[in-house]
């Protein structure tokens, strides 16, 4: 990551995970400004190779700044919510964290996800065209007639959220190869140039990767210039 640099790395979940695809789609158009500014990034995934070319080619996260492991271990290094963990498994631990339990914060969230949100940016692009099936490819356009423009529009940012589901599910064992840590989050971490830590953020549940979920990047405003 060059020595001597503000270094910004995260701590990304599962690769099919919702929050690491959709912090990687929300992190993609500021990588040049984060460049300019004299900030590094790199993204920590619990994967494995496939996985992680994949998600880069789905996500457009530049891939020499995403490294993989079979294990969460640096997650555990660090302290990170290794999520539910109270009855049967993953899968059933999985399921109550998306239902909310264990995991605050989830059912607004997603319920954002339908409502739209006047704080937030807009997602999809009047002229994009969004598959998100099993839905008929629909059109950016579609959401201004139904919203307006310049903000998140009603259903929007769960189009986006379904397509995403749509792709990890078709690929489901090249993003997850192993189910052992569905419920693991992951975390922020913004350093400076003497590895002193400038901003850190651990996250709490699922869908809440940053602690501005309206603007997931707010944090690194004051470092932008």
């Amino acid at each position: 990551m060059g020595p001597g640099r503000r270094r910004l790395v995260l701590l990304l979940p599962q690769l099919g995970d919702f929050d690491s695809i959709e912090y990687a789609q929300v992190l993609v158009p500021v990588l040049p400004k984060l460049e300019s500014a004299g900030i590094s990034v790199l993204a920590i995934g619990i994967g494995q190779a496939a996985g992680a070319e994949r998600f880069c080619e789905f996500t457009g996260f530049p891939r020499d700044r995403l490294l993989v492991d079979a294990e969460p271990q640096l997650h555990r290094d660090l302290g990170l919510y290794p999520g539910l963990g109270q009855i049967g498994g993953p899968w059933p631990n999985l399921l109550l964290m998306c239902a909310g339990i264990g995991s605050p914060g989830t059912l607004a969230e997603v319920l954002r996800g339908y409502t739209g949100d006047r704080q937030a940016p807009q997602r999809i692009a009047d002229d994009e065209t969004i598959h998100a099936g099993p839905l008929p490819p629909i059109k950016g356009s579609f959401f201004a007639r139904a919203g307006g423009t310049g903000f998140q529009r009603p259903f929007e940012l769960a189009t986006v959220r379904l397509r995403n589901m749509a792709e990890v599910v078709g690929h489901w064992r090249t993003y997850v190869p192993c189910d052992d840590f569905l419920t693991q989050r992951g975390g922020t971490f913004l350093l400076d140039a003497d590895d002193s830590v400038l901003y850190s953020y651990l996250d709490k549940g699922i869908l809440g990767f940053s602690e501005t979920m309206a603007r997931p990047l707010s944090f690194l405003d004051p470092f932008l210039g």
